[in-house]
């Protein structure tokens, strides 16, 4: 059963994602603002991959002189997923 979630970012152009899991794996991901070809870019590249490997891959990923990017807020969103999957366990 998949599962879609939404995500406030922070501190980058993209200023919501939603991110749509099946089984542990994204199975989508859509941006609303940012850099829509380099988004376009990730979201075909987070496909079919485990939440885990996602948020291990694009964790600390800064943009410019930021300290967060878009590839850091979806990981920022996916650990966030992952405790509350945990906390409703």
């Amino acid at each position: 059963m998949s599962e879609v979630i939404q995500y406030q970012t922070q501190g980058t152009c993209c200023k919501f994602m939603q991110v749509k899991i099946s089984d542990g794996k994204i199975e989508d991901v859509d941006f609303v603002g940012g850099c829509s070809g380099n988004l376009a870019g990730i979201k075909e590249l987070v496909k079919g991959m485990q939440i885990d490997e996602v948020i291990d891959k694009l964790k600390g990923i800064p943009c410019g002189a930021k300290t967060t990017s878009c590839p850091d807020q979806l990981a920022n969103c996916l650990i966030g997923y992952k405790a509350r999957a945990v906390a409703n366990y």
